[in-house]
């Protein structure tokens, strides 16, 4: 497996750390939570997310502080990684990536389902092999149209371009509603819909040309998804109506002005994190290039448009997602090594590597040397992992 020599010296680093603690605990005669052979000593178990979830006497931020501090810094890094898998059920890849990164979250595709029972299955193992104490997130891209997964298995959504022509915003909460029950029925908890771009394309993947409509129709799948208690995720930011070419092939830039950005594109994400719960929704972030707002890197490496524009200027504080690393906008330019480091300093919470086991563990291996090496700080991961940890309690656990 591509990624076994790459994992090693996290796997020899962990088991130094816990000969080490036993040794200790040995030596001063004193328990130790949650390390085992300290026999005769007064060993405390430390409880598990699951259990932590269920305290009624505590908020949900005392929860999450709870969760984090029993975690290692190997362990906060892989919840801020999302991978995809090949396969259609449980295999050694799988479960050494689940295991050996501590990885937080999978997305499934075409490549991985089948039949009804067999993506239930699949899902079920897959949270069965989730490593450390949260559990994982199991994601999807069922935007309706072109595209849409497991087409002989779902109902698959009209287009969002096929639902806005109906100009009846309770489509679009109707269609998420039901895309929301039955993608829970096969145990995905988060949906990377709707598109909240503004414009219309070959894959008819906008609801419309016009902000206005755009933002009802979002505001309203939204709605649905909320409803349903699922996940869902606001894409492309800042939007990619105006681009003339495809990321997932190479590099693209935008170059309207700020102005006509602030007045159309943003419009919907804005409406949306002003009026919305932010706890509900996560906004995904393209890797095209805005030179009104960055000339040198594209939004999903750049803190003027994460941290500046997202998080300083439209207030929000909800999680942050990268479009898939394994597109040719990051892949034809970039190192492995350190894509995930750079959106990470940038302001993503959750980076996205979709096709290829080597760069998911250059990713995670460049984003852990960042933390030890003090080029990440750890306030600075920890603001993430606690996002994720929220989103975890409040939806899944």
């Amino acid at each position: 497996m591509k990624g076994s020599q790459a994992g090693s010296g996290k796997k020899i680093r962990r088991h130094f750390c816990k000969a080490l603690v036993l040794a200790v605990c040995v030596c001063m005669g004193v328990g130790i939570s949650c390390i085992s052979g300290c026999s005769g000593q007064n060993v405390v178990k430390q409880e598990t997310a699951a259990e932590i979830a269920t305290h009624e006497d505590l908020s949900t931020e005392a929860k999450v502080d709870k969760i984090l501090a029993q975690m290692s810094t190997a362990e906060k890094v892989g919840q801020m990684v999302m991978i995809g898998v090949h396969g259609t059920s449980i295999n050694d890849d799988m479960a050494y990536m689940l295991s050996e990164y501590d990885i937080g979250g999978v997305i499934l595709f075409d490549r991985n389902l089948e039949t009804q029972n067999q993506v239930i299955e699949l899902n079920r193992q897959l949270q069965a092999h989730a490593h450390g104490i949260l559990p994982l997130f199991i994601a999807i891209d069922e935007e309706g149209g072109r595209v849409s997964r497991m087409k002989d298995v779902l109902t698959p959504p009209p287009s969002q371009q096929a639902i806005g022509v109906t100009d009846e915003p309770e489509q679009a909460r109707l269609w998420a509603v039901k895309t929301a029950n039955e993608l829970k029925k096969y145990g995905f908890n988060v949906n990377f819909a709707p598109v909240a771009d503004v414009g219309s394309d070959s894959a008819q993947r906008m609801y419309s040309n016009y902000p206005d409509k755009v933002t009802r129709f979002v505001s309203a799948a939204v709605k649905g998804y909320e409803s349903e208690k699922m996940l869902c995720s606001l894409k492309h930011f800042p939007g990619i109506g105006r681009g003339e070419t495809d990321s997932h092939n190479g590099f693209v830039n935008v170059s309207a002005s700020a102005d006509a950005m602030e007045k159309v594109d943003l419009e919907p994400f804005r409406f949306m994190i002003a009026n919305a719960d932010q706890d509900n929704f996560w906004v995904m972030v393209t890797h095209v290039t805005y030179s009104a707002f960055d000339d040198k890197n594209p939004a999903s490496f750049s803190s003027a448009i994460m941290t500046d524009l997202l998080r300083n200027k439209l207030k929000y504080q909800g999680i942050v997602i990268t479009d898939d690393l394994d597109m040719g906008a990051i892949a034809n330019y970039y190192n492995y090594n350190e894509v995930g480091v750079k959106s990470i300093m940038a302001g993503s919470d959750i980076v996205l590597v979709c096709h290829d086991y080597a760069h998911e563990t250059s990713v995670y291996n460049g984003i852990l040397r960042a933390v030890e090496a003090g080029t990440i700080s750890q306030e600075r991961l920890d603001a993430s992992v606690r996002r994720i940890i929220k989103a975890k309690l409040l939806h899944i656990m």
